[in-house]
């Protein structure tokens, strides 16, 4: 009963490295593919990375009598994937039109945002310079919480910049 489980285990092992058989190549995109499957005839022979053990070059061969034997099946199968192609090409152009015009309503959200800020500077620093103009005492707090009057060097100074931002933001 030896002979017959050391022959029944080596057939096991046969079939099971059949079924690990690994295909490897490059496609048109330049993007490696993984199958079990030999590549299609339009994969040139240069692209296949890897191949089963005992599948040398005349699988390829191999593919092309296939193909011979049945010449409706790789017909179709070109102009679809071309087609196909096509479409992936108008997905992502859309993709690209799309993520371009969102990038242009960011954009513009962002400008409006900045000129909206801006008028409302221009609007404090406008009543901030009557009051400073006015003549009136003003006083503020200082970083211990005091309150103090502001003196002529100190009234001078924010008046100055008070003066910077209008002249930034009213325009």
């Amino acid at each position: 009963m030896k002979p017959f489980h050391a022959l029944l285990a080596a057939v096991l092992a046969l079939s099971v490295t059949g079924t690990w058989a690994q295909w490897q190549w490059m496609d048109k995109d330049g993007r490696k593919v993984f199958s079990d499957r030999a590549p299609g005839a339009e994969i040139p022979e240069k692209s296949i990375l890897k191949r089963p053990a005992g599948q040398r070059a005349a699988s390829a061969p191999a593919a092309t009598v296939d193909a011979a034997a049945t010449p409706t099946a790789p017909v179709p199968a070109l102009p679809s994937s071309a087609a196909k192609g096509a479409g992936v090409d108008k997905e992502l152009e859309a993709k690209k039109k799309q993520a371009a015009d969102a990038e242009a309503a960011k954009r513009k959200a962002e400008e409006e945002r900045v000129a909206k800020a801006k008028v409302e500077n221009c609007a404090r620093a406008k009543q901030a310079k009557a009051a400073f103009e006015s003549g009136v005492r003003l006083s503020r707090t200082n970083a211990a919480g005091e309150r103090e009057v502001m003196d002529d060097a100190t009234r001078a100074a924010e008046a100055q910049r008070i003066q910077t931002v209008i002249d930034a933001d009213c325009k």
